[in-house]
């Protein structure tokens, strides 16, 4: 989880190769709407979001009745988007994915095929943005390496060294 500009599909994609997971893009399953919204440079409601959390939410429960791992990059801004996904199964791990917003706003302007660009949004997402409690997720500044963050996202979810 994390604000646009995180790291959180190409992290998410390293990790779930890592750990031997499916990968979920959160971005995949925002309503044509949305997606239209936040290219105009509005940002999204709640009630904007809460069907898409509650698709989410569904695609985990479903991968975890079926035995398969899933490693779900997703915004969860807020502590109650994160309880709804975490109705899908209580199993839920959260890995916040933190950082500066001169970093995150330099990766952002780097994007040219997302329909998430600029400070506007950007700025929204970290003025929304409740920050998890070290209960609720592990914290791992993003401007770590990629691999050196999914190491320590494989360690918090116990498939470390041993799974390499």
């Amino acid at each position: 989880m994390g604000v646009s500009g995180c790291g959180k599909s190409r992290v998410g994609r390293l990790l779930a190769e890592r750990i031997g997971a499916k990968f979920i893009d959160a971005d995949d399953y925002h309503s044509p709407a949305s997606v239209a919204k936040m290219s105009r440079g509005e940002p999204l409601t709640d009630a904007d979001r809460a069907d898409w959390l509650a698709a989410l939410a569904e695609l985990f429960r479903e991968h975890r009745e079926r035995g398969v791992s899933v490693v779900i990059g997703c915004s969860a801004l807020k502590h109650r988007y994160r309880e709804v996904l975490r109705g899908g199964a209580h199993a839920l791990r959260i890995i916040y994915l933190h950082g500066d917003r001169e970093l995150l706003l330099s990766r952002l302007n780097t994007r040219h095929d997302h329909f998430f660009r600029g400070d506007a949004l950007l700025d929204n997402q970290l003025r929304t943005l409740e920050q998890p409690t070290d209960d609720e997720a592990l914290r791992i500044d993003i401007s770590e390496a990629p691999d050196e963050i999914v190491e320590q996202a494989a360690q918090h979810l116990g498939k470390g060294a041993q799974s390499r």
